[in-house]
Parts: structure tokens; C-alpha cells; sequence
């Protein structure tokens, strides 16, 4: 998941994105490290925070866009 790149990208902290999220860092340190996978909504709301697509998101494409 390329939730790490685009969180660095954006300088967001763990902790902002988890506020933001209403999650918790923990959460989000383990989504990164990939010892814990995202649930569809979860990775809705985070595609949805940084504008890309759940398959960008995913590493399935390299197009950031959202096709809709």
C-alpha cells in the first residue's frame, strides 16, 4: 500500500492522518508496515483524504487519478 509514500508526500503525520480519520496511530503505523490490511471503507476514507484512487492506493495502477 503506498499509504506511507503519500503521507510523506504531503507531510502529514501519522498521528494528524489518524485524527483526521478518526483512527488511531496505532492503526495507521500498522497499515504502513503492512502487518495489518485496511477494511474496503477504511481504505475508501484514506484514498479519499489524499484524492487518489483505491488502486492507486493499492500499488494495482500507477495513475493517481480517480476514473469516474
Amino acid at each position: 500500500m503506498r499509504l506511507k509514500e503519500l503521507r510523506k508526500q504531503r507531510k502529514v503525520s501519522q498521528l494528524k492522518l489518524a485524527m483526521d480519520l478518526n483512527m488511531n496511530q496505532n492503526s495507521i503505523s500498522r497499515y504502513e508496515s503492512g502487518e495489518r490490511e485496511a477494511d474496503y471503507a477504511t481504505l475508501i476514507r484514506i484514498a479519499d483524504y489524499f484524492d487518489v484512487s483505491v488502486d492507486y492506493l493499492l500499488e494495482r495502477t500507477d495513475n493517481p487519478k480517480i476514473n469516474r
